[in-house]
């Protein structure tokens, strides 16, 4: 698997994937396939894709030490960067097709709907993620600095659940919200566990311990 991860064609085949619904949601909007209420299918569905990119970069290292792909390691700056997209996209359609572009409407309604400020404020923070995840970024910062920054998306993870679920909340509807908070949550106890299994010291073995001994005399 390592092997056809590191092939070259892997990275133009998930770029492609990871558009996929992108092209289908344009795709049914020129064919009108996205129900009674297009505008409403847009920025749910783009919505939607932004959560599950954030729950598929959260999962990239998990998959990576616990089924031992270390190249998934390559992707994980492109599944990051199309979650802005798709952030992007939700914010467009909601500014374009919700409020066509009324920037006093827009900031009002931002302020006064505490699902949409959350949902800004998540957008604001994956922003300078998105700005530094290129190779001179990551000089210009420091690797420490930068990985100290791209922590963050634990914060847009958190932020994005409670998005959805005040969002939610008016329908009554938590079932999918409630999948998506088992997952992070899963995905972020796992990583707790994996940051202080890396910091505990390592134990030499009794047999490594003997050798490095001197013969009783």
């Amino acid at each position: 698997m390592n092997k056809a991860l590191l092939h070259p064609a892997a990275k133009p085949l998930v770029f492609l994937l990871c558009l996929l619904p992108f092209a289908w949601l344009v795709y049914g909007a020129f064919t009108d396939g996205l129900g009674a209420n297009p505008a409403e299918h847009l920025i749910r569905a783009t919505g939607d894709w932004t959560l599950r990119f954030i729950c598929i970069v959260l999962a990239v290292t998990p998959l990576r030490v616990l089924a031992r792909l270390q190249a998934l390691a390559r992707f994980r700056r492109m599944l990051g960067l199309f979650a802005y997209f798709y952030v992007v996209v939700h914010l467009l359609s909601y500014g374009w097709f919700d409020q066509g572009f009324d920037i006093a409407e827009i900031a009002a309604d931002i302020v006064n709907r505490p699902f949409i400020l959350v949902g800004f404020a998540a957008f604001l923070l994956l922003t300078p993620l998105a700005a530094t995840s290129f190779n001179r970024a990551i000089k210009a910062l420091g690797a420490r600095r930068w990985q100290a920054l791209h922590k963050l998306v634990y914060l847009i993870a958190g932020l994005g659940l409670l998005h959805f679920f005040w969002m939610r909340e008016g329908k009554n509807d938590f079932a999918e919200v409630a999948v998506y908070a088992v997952i992070v949550a899963l995905l972020l106890t796992w990583r707790v566990g994996y940051y202080f299994k890396k910091k505990q010291p390592k134990r030499a073995s009794p047999a490594a311990g003997a050798r490095g001994r001197s013969p009783a005399p």
